[in-house]
């Protein structure tokens, strides 16, 4: 049984996560004002509740080591270094869940790591008494230049202990896997769903966000994502940014008609998608129940396919579309265009490509040929 435990608490449309120590049945103070911290940046409640869990095992981990939070703030660098390495072979272990199915993966202990360095940059700005973690280091300075030419320096601090991450075996959806999914399908939301998320690589969540009233230029053909913190089925964007995609002219025309068959149901509210049988009609759509059919669909025809897989679908199309991976990132709505590299499985291919033409055309760039007439 475990001592630390996360918590939830609704009020109006805002969730708020605490930890609460179950044996003196008290809130620990430190890590649930990280947390309401996080509430207050418009953080997803899911991520947040991911983070919640992250702090719960790390203070497991302080129990069984006898330390307090930041008891790490007074040890040499080697000390600790290694407290948190065997907090990842802690995790690693699984010593922080009583239910282990299988060994946690390396990015999973990674990313609860990579939280608690979260929380403890938190606590250094708060308790601003110069206080910071010694093994934390400052990566290398990256200059990028925004769209009007200004330049600026970006700087991560990192850990140099994390375990090597195992691959990612995320492929992107195959063109002729979505045109039998979506045959496949038994309702038009179904396929409308597909589609947008097909031809605008937006996240689950924020195409079950999208608002029919509000987030649709019928005449442009644009969908637009819209961060609110408010929606009924809990589906939200990640970043509060908004973005705009465009899709085609079937596709859009195929939506009006989604829309008109079933105005009805839609008229009464103002989600796109909702539940279009049973107890819930009318319902916005969860997540949850687009898995489910997603489950549906594979098992009808065979085929494996993820919103997650349309997203990378669209990021490999435009790549080989020849969008500036720029374009590419921003649709996508990343931060970090190296997240948006590791969406596009073909670009090792594409730059070895472009290499050897490049060379071919410039093959006589060095004037080598001079270097080996004279060594001869």
């Amino acid at each position: 049984m475990k001592r630390y435990k996360v918590e939830m608490q609704r009020e109006g449309s805002v969730k708020y996560f605490f930890i609460r120590d179950m044996e003196t049945l008290e809130i620990v103070l430190l890590p649930s004002k990280y947390l309401m911290h996080q509430v207050r940046a418009n953080r997803s409640p899911n991520t947040i509740r991911r983070n919640a869990f992250a702090l719960a095992y790390y203070w497991e981990y302080l129990l069984e080591e006898e330390h307090e939070a930041e008891d790490v703030y007074g040890m040499d660098y080697e000390t600790q270094y290694d407290f948190f390495a065997e907090y990842l072979k802690w995790l690693k272990a699984g010593k922080h869940t009583d239910n282990l199915d299988k060994e946690p993966q390396n990015k999973t202990c990674n990313a609860y790591l990579k939280e608690v360095f979260r929380f403890y940059s938190f606590l250094e700005v708060v308790r601003n008494n110069g206080s910071c973690l010694s093994v934390l280091y400052y990566n290398q300075p990256i200059t990028k230049a925004n769209a009007i030419g200004v330049r600026r320096t970006i700087r991560s601090r990192s850990f140099k202990g994390y375990l090597k991450e195992e691959e990612r075996n995320v492929r992107a959806a195959d063109r002729n896997e979505i045109v039998t999914i979506l045959e496949a399908c038994t309702n038009c939301r179904d396929q409308v769903l597909i589609l947008l998320t097909s031809e605008l690589g937006f996240r689950i969540g924020e195409i079950l966000g999208i608002d029919y009233t509000k987030d649709i230029d019928y005449e442009n053909h644009e969908i637009r994502v819209d961060f609110r913190d408010d929606n009924e089925n809990d589906a939200r964007a990640k970043n509060a940014e908004e973005r705009r995609g465009r899709v085609s002219d079937d596709t859009f025309e195929f939506l009006l008609y989604y829309i008109g068959e079933y105005w009805d149901i839609l008229q009464k509210q103002e989600y796109l998608f909702i539940n279009i049988k049973g107890d819930t009609i009318g319902k916005p759509l969860r997540v949850d129940s687009v898995y489910d059919m997603f489950e549906r669909m594979e098992k009808k025809t065979g085929i494996k396919i993820t919103p997650h897989m349309l997203r990378r679908y669209y990021a490999n199309t435009r790549w080989e579309a020849d969008w500036p991976l720029e374009m590419i990132s921003q649709a996508l709505g990343h931060k970090h265009l190296d997240t948006t590299i590791r969406y596009l499985n073909v670009l090792d291919d594409k730059l070895k490509t472009a290499s050897q033409e490049f060379y071919r055309r410039y093959s006589k760039l060095y004037g080598v040929e001079q270097f080996l007439e004279s060594r001869r």
